[in-house]
């Protein structure tokens, strides 16, 4: 009997599941859905080149446009790093294919990344080409709802990152 009794609080004690990231596939709505103004919100990673930038990183937003080809986006970026206000301009390459966007700057390939299901209105990217896991989000607004950074925190935890790992602008 007493193992019946305890079996309840035994499994309500176990720590949650972790459901794989669920990448986008890639469709005809997936490209319009990114266009427009997105504001960086937090990312995490123990990334060492990442790292001083994320620190530094008080204010991002950022656009994405039509590119002159058809798996192309341009991306029109404003950063605030500590007092300094930064401008770049760069491009996307989108891979339909598997589904990845690959950000470019100066004709090479600085990052790929998937785009993580999730509300159309949050932007969640997980960083796959490099050796330490990495998620950013960012949303149409300047905040973000408590459900939705608990989700983002979630996933962030199936990742093995902690709270400590995030980097949030203000």
């Amino acid at each position: 009997i007493t193992l019946l009794l305890g079996l309840p609080l035994a499994l309500a004690t176990e720590p949650p599941s972790c459901a794989p990231l669920v990448p986008i596939t890639f469709d005809n709505t997936t490209i319009p859905r990114l266009l427009g103004q997105w504001f960086y919100i937090v990312g995490a990673t123990r990334y060492p080149p990442y790292l001083p930038e994320l620190r530094a990183a008080k204010f991002s937003a950022f656009s994405f446009s039509p590119g002159s080809h058809e798996d192309e986006l341009n991306i029109t970026e404003f950063i605030r790093l500590n007092e300094t206000c930064v401008g770049r301009n760069s491009k996307v390459q989108v891979l339909q294919e598997n589904s990845t966007l690959v950000h470019v700057d100066d004709n090479q390939a600085v990052s790929m990344a998937t785009l993580i299901q999730s509300d159309k209105d949050l932007l969640i990217l997980n960083h796959i080409n490099i050796d330490s896991p990495s998620l950013s989000l960012s949303a149409r607004t300047h905040n973000v709802s408590k459900e939705h950074m608990e989700e983002f925190k979630a996933h962030l935890h199936c990742l093995g990152l902690t709270e400590e790992d995030m980097y949030y602008t203000s």
